[in-house]
């Protein structure tokens, strides 16, 4: 194999994981979710602009206002999961971004100025952090369940402001009884990988 990272910890970052759909009542700790972040913070994203904001969803009353915008199929899993993430891009990233790419300051005007631009590439890397999150909650020891299927503007009117687009909402927590799916199939290497 060619991979350095040993098989092990392959299986619990790709080939063992899979979308959490149960959860035990284990706490998910804020040491947890900061050993998490501090992981993942370092993940590449375009001119280190680290659009994602995270909403942790623990009080009981915010849980009550999210799930009326859960699609009905994902409404228990957010209800019963230990801890709950909105994860969106902050559209006004580029505001700190005197502090975050200092080899060219003039990044913050010069490329990211416009407000459709900003937008773009919030959503493209992002959607990158929002991925470092799940491996890294994997990482953790603990399972993810990541969710599209929401209401995203009753989300964002809910939880953020205009200048933050929600991307997904994840359950996290211990996996619990009958948790996952069966593996389904992916493509192989010849479908997905084009050589010119």
């Amino acid at each position: 194999m060619s991979l350095v990272l040993d098989a092990a910890a392959q299986d619990l970052l790709f080939r063992e994981a899979r979308t959490a759909n149960t959860f035990t009542d284990e706490p998910v700790t804020e040491e947890q979710i900061s050993a998490i972040y501090d992981l993942v913070k370092y993940g590449p994203t375009a001119s280190n602009q680290s659009p994602l904001r995270i909403t942790l969803v623990r009080s009981p009353e915010a849980r009550e206002r999210l799930l009326p915008y859960m699609v009905e199929g994902n409404r228990a899993k957010t209800a019963t999961a230990p801890l709950v993430a909105i994860l969106a891009v902050d559209n006004e990233f580029h505001v700190e971004l005197p502090r975050l790419f200092p080899h060219f300051l003039a990044a913050k005007d010069v490329l990211y100025g416009e407000r459709p631009v900003r937008e773009r590439s919030a959503l493209v890397n992002g959607s990158l952090q929002a991925a470092y999150f799940i491996v890294g909650v994997r990482a953790a020891g603990l399972a993810a369940g990541p969710m599209t299927g929401f209401d995203f503007e009753g989300v964002r009117k809910e939880f953020l402001d205009d200048d933050h687009t929600p991307l997904m909402i994840v359950n996290i927590g211990r996996p619990g009884e009958n948790a996952w799916f069966d593996r389904s199939p992916r493509l192989d290497l010849d479908e997905v990988v084009t050589t010119v």
